[in-house]
């Protein structure tokens, strides 16, 4: 098999990067920026991280600070308007997956014109987009090195997933200086986030050894550093460790793409709001109960690689040991069921179908080991919200 891998042509990984912006955009050629990211940042000053510098370079740029979470159809189009009436030549992300998943796609549209819907897998998206600088201050998407950006469309409640090389950044500033304010609970789900990255890579249909080596060095990275940095904040070996494993998954899920979790995790975020991280932990234990047998061998690889089971351990008593860790991950990270953290069970129930209807269209779960109905889902659907 032939894989074709792909990573933003430049990355600066190490506190302090984020100083390089205005070289950085030297480099690719662009005079102009917008800079994309989300009323928290402006509010709080963080934006500073990046204006600083790019004032002192004299380098003049527009803020479009409107993204929000789980971002939006409108939002993308108010971003691809200001784009355009600025004159704008290049792009900047700060911030979360939302801010840099909005920035992908008003690059899309500015390069390729048309609706996002029209980009929806199985559409891909291959034309160059205007260079991108995607700036992360959270260890978890790996939208900063990844092909892909997920937009919400308020009018289906569907989250779109869209895929190409286009969307590749054109480079990426991972300072883990970013993360040192991060809360506890976002450090947690956004941690979570990159561990199913990593796994559900692992165990694709598409993985290879590229995103092999990538996605169990994350698993390693994350499962000795994440609760290090959950419980000390403060901590910057845990944060720079945690920043450097998200990345890693992000290349890895980017070339391998991800599974099962993440197709039965969009539609929660879409319907219930729920954040993307915390999802991905309601559904993991149970996804990876349904698939261990169809991959016993992958999964006790990353039992291996989590420390959850000795080197010498077999396939079968790894794999269970990797399903014990994740449930006890889950109890240690406070992570609720959907019951617990207050959806309507009577709402829960009416949109399985749908949920796993979406889910089964994005694509994501025919990556997985084993290949669910819509009828498994809904099963699945039920197992976790209790």
């Amino acid at each position: 098999m032939i894989a074709t891998i792909a990573a933003p042509a430049s990355m600066l990984i190490g506190g302090g990067a984020v100083a390089e912006i205005a070289t950085v955009l030297a480099r690719l050629g662009v005079r102009r920026p917008l800079l994309v990211t989300d009323p928290f940042m402006l509010s709080s000053g963080k934006i500073e991280a990046v204006a600083a510098p790019l004032g002192k370079a004299n380098v003049p740029y527009a803020v479009f600070a409107d993204t929000v979470p789980d971002p939006t159809v409108a939002v993308v189009e108010a971003g691809v308007d200001a784009f355009k009436r600025g004159n704008h030549d290049g792009l900047i992300a700060l911030g979360g997956g939302s801010p840099i998943d909005t920035a992908k796609a008003i690059g899309l549209l500015v390069a390729n014109g048309g609706k996002v819907r029209d980009w929806k897998v199985p559409a891909q998206a291959t034309v160059p987009s205007p260079p991108l600088v995607a700036i992360p201050t959270t260890a978890g998407t790996g939208s900063e090195v990844t092909r892909f950006t997920v937009i919400t469309d308020p009018d289906t409640d569907e989250k779109m997933l869209i895929a190409g090389l286009g969307l590749v950044p054109s480079a990426a500033l991972v300072d883990y200086e970013l993360t040192l304010t991060c809360p506890k609970r976002l450090t947690a789900d956004t941690g979570i986030d990159a561990l199913t990255h990593a796994i559900e890579a692992y165990v694709s249909k598409k993985a290879n050894p590229y995103s092999d080596s990538m996605a169990l060095a994350a698993m390693g990275r994350i499962a000795r550093w994440l609760e290090v940095a959950v419980n000390e904040p403060d901590n910057r070996t845990a944060r720079e460790e945690m920043m450097i494993g998200a990345t890693q998954a992000g290349l890895a899920f980017s070339n391998a793409s991800v599974a099962l979790v993440h197709g039965m995790s969009r539609p929660i975020g879409a319907f219930f709001h729920v954040p993307h991280g915390l999802s991905n932990a309601m559904l993991l234990p149970h996804v990876t109960e349904f698939s261990l047998a169809s991959a016993t061998a992958r999964y006790a690889d990353c039992a291996r690689a989590m420390g959850a089971a000795k080197a010498d351990a077999s396939d079968d008593v790894a794999g269970r040991a990797l399903l014990d860790a994740l449930v006890a991950f889950n109890a240690r990270l406070d992570v609720p069921t959907p019951k617990t953290y207050g959806i309507d069970e009577a709402r829960w129930r009416q949109l399985r179908p749908l949920m796993a209807e979406q889910a089964l269209a994005s694509g994501s779960p025919g990556n997985n080991p084993v290949v669910p109905t819509v009828d498994q889902m809904v099963e699945l659907y039920d197992r976790a919200f209790q």
